[in-house]
C-alpha cells in the first residue's frame, strides 16, 4: 500500500517515512500543498497524511482540491496538525479530512490510524 506525506518539516517527514516504511508502507513525499495535490494525481496513492500548515497551499485547501476531484476524491486523507483546539477538527472534516492526528505525533497512533482508514478503504 502507497502512502502520500505531505509535511514541509524536514524531522517530522522523516520519522513518518521510517515508521511507514518499517510498516511496510511504500512512501511518497511532497514537501508543499501544490506538489502534494500533484503527487497525489500522478501517483493514487491508498492514504494521504496531509499536514495543514504548508507554505503556499495550505493542507485544508489542498484537501479541498483533492476531494473536489473525481480521480483522488476516493482517497482517504488524515490531516497532521498541531491545531488541538475546540472546533479545529470540524474545520478539517469540513474541507474532507477524514480523520486526524495532532502533533507531535506519537508514531503508533500513526501507524494504528493509517491500518483503520486502508482496512476501509479496502472495505469500500
Amino acid at each position: 500500500m502507497k502512502v502520500l506525506v505531505v509535511e514541509d518539516n524536514e524531522a517530522n517527514m522523516k520519522l513518518a517515512v521510517i515508521v511507514l516504511e518499517s510498516g511496510g508502507y511504500q512512501v511518497v513525499q511532497a514537501v508543499d500543498g501544490a506538489q502534494g495535490i500533484e503527487q497525489a494525481r500522478q501517483e493514487l496513492p491508498d492514504l494521504i497524511l496531509m499536514d495543514i500548515q504548508l507554505p503556499g497551499t495550505d493542507g485544508l485547501t489542498a484537501t479541498r482540491i483533492l476531494k473536489a476531484d473525481a480521480a483522488t476524491r476516493h482517497i482517504p486523507i488524515i490531516a497532521l496538525t498541531a491545531y488541538a483546539m475546540k472546533g479545529d477538527d470540524e474545520r478539517m472534516f469540513a474541507a474532507g479530512c477524514d480523520g486526524y492526528i495532532t502533533k507531535p505525533i506519537h508514531y503508533p497512533e500513526l501507524l494504528a490510524q493509517v491500518a483503520r482508514h486502508l482496512e476501509r478503504d479496502v472495505e469500500r
